[in-house]
């Protein structure tokens, strides 16, 4: 009969049990309408395509990405992270219903002969039984630990999605970077050869009495350098490949005969769906990250306030003890205890009034976060079209350019060959200028296309929310 009033009156406490602290509410932000360069030529305003890697068209680099989503250490960590994040948040779930734990024990007793006179001094005590405890969360301090470990969970799998943006965003601009890098080395070894047949010339001519060694030792010096950047550039091919193997989980020489057969720079597309701010602030992990770091710090404010009140927890237990093992499965052996534990920090407010500030500060910072981060996110995105739509620019001029220099060097070398007419530094120094014209023009287009890499990473990997 006692059992059942005071479970009416535990119930009765939780039906009246509130959250103290303050309540989460989403930080609103403003922002504008389109992005700085949203205008530019080569953007559209409309949402941007999930698998964003596929406007380029090529298969060995959707084959990379897919390794790479499957083979990552990054991700792998960033995966282990996100479990272990739901384990703790089913951990505190926990905290809801009581807590049991079983127990059995022997004890040998040995009392003192001036305490115990007439009996046997040694005894045996035999007990096994259930304990319980269980935390009545009147003022919310389980709830907002649950609200706490639930947006951690929300922020590792945000920080999932950001590690596989980044992981995806690393492998196509190391793709593209050493399909660059491959065609500079063709650029220079087709102006090694054109400048080996040109500094043949000038020994031909030499011999033959119509040049001199200025020209020959001219054309001489123009090859050694030009061939001297092979070896570099070589180099960078191979380092790239490493990088590679290893972002797809991979020893670094893995994918070295796949990857060292020449291919060209992906055609990059006329038009890029970028959205508008407020769909940059919905995608952007790190974005929601912040957000929900300072959810969890809000609810951890609310565990502190609660430290502030007194803590109430039923206790109880239930077994059988005897001096003997048999005894106890007889009647009479049975215990139980149950009653509630108050436990309050009255005469230690102080600390925990100091921890309540901690908290609140922690929370501020987590605001500022929030709202620096946003910022970061507009910046890096509006600089990342910035940058793209004026290497566009460039690159037209580039190739204006190239077509001019490698138009020159053929027009030098010609009126050199057929009359000599016109010095043959003219000849040296437009094959030079076009050397530097196609290498410049090779730069670029491997600059504009991990430009456009870096936009997809800003505007949040075109990630679709559930």
């Amino acid at each position: 009969m006692h059992l059942r009033k005071w479970t009416i009156a535990l119930l009765a406490l939780l039906a009246v049990g509130c959250a103290v602290g303050p309540k989460y509410k989403r930080p609103v932000v403003r922002t504008d309408a389109s992005f700085q360069n949203a205008g530019a030529d080569g953007f559209a305003q409309n949402e941007i395509v999930v698998t964003w890697w596929q406007i380029f068209s090529d298969p060995q680099l959707t084959r990379l990405i897919n390794e790479a989503a499957s083979a990552n250490y990054d991700l792998r960590i960033a995966a282990a992270n996100l479990r272990q994040a739901r384990a703790l948040l089913l951990e505190a779930r926990y905290d809801y219903y009581p807590t049991v734990t079983a127990s059995g024990s022997y004890e040998r007793q040995r009392f003192s002969k001036a305490t115990v006179v007439g009996v046997d001094p040694d005894r045996d005590l035999f007990s096994s039984g259930f304990d319980a405890t269980w935390e009545l969360d009147l003022f919310g301090r389980v709830r907002r630990s649950v609200e706490a470990r639930k947006a951690e969970v929300d922020a590792a799998k945000a920080s999932q999605e950001d590690v596989l943006i980044s992981v995806f965003a690393e492998v196509a601009r190391n793709y593209f970077e050493l399909r660059g890098a491959q065609d500079r080395l063709a650029v220079a070894q087709r102006n090694a050869q054109n400048q080996s047949d040109t500094y043949k010339l000038t020994v031909n001519l030499l011999n033959g009495g119509r040049g001199n060694e200025l020209d020959t030792s001219r054309a001489k010096a123009l090859l050694e350098s030009t061939e001297a950047s092979i070896p570099t550039l070589e180099t960078s091919v191979e380092q790239i490949i490493y990088r590679l193997s290893v972002l797809t989980g991979r020893q670094p020489a893995a994918l070295k005969s796949a990857l060292l057969t020449v291919a060209p720079l992906p055609q990059l597309p006329a038009a890029i769906a970028i959205g508008n701010p407020a769909d940059l602030l919905r995608r952007r992990p790190d974005v929601r990250i912040a957000e929900r770091n300072l959810a969890a710090a809000t609810a951890r404010v609310g565990i502190a306030t609660a430290d502030l009140y007194p803590r109430i927890t039923v206790v109880g237990s239930l077994g059988v003890a005897a001096n003997q093992f048999p005894d106890m499965f007889r009647g009479g052996a049975d215990t139980y205890t149950f009653g509630p534990h108050i436990t309050w920090a009255a005469f230690d407010l102080g600390r925990v009034k100091a921890r309540l500030k901690a908290s609140e500060a922690q929370s501020d910072a987590e605001v500022a976060n929030f709202e620096r981060t946003v910022l970061g996110a507009l910046e890096e995105t509006d600089g990342a079209l910035v940058a793209y739509s004026k290497e566009l620019v460039r690159l037209a001029h580039l190739k204006a350019a190239e077509e001019a220099s490698r138009k020159a060097a053929d027009l030098a070398r010609n009126r050199f060959e057929t009359g000599g007419i016109g010095d043959f530094l003219t000849v040296l120094d437009a094959q030079s200028r076009t050397l530097e014209a196609q290498d410049q023009l090779s730069q670029s287009k491997a600059r504009a296309a991990t430009l456009l890499v870096a936009i997809f990473k800003a505007l949040g990997g075109g990630w679709e929310q559930p």
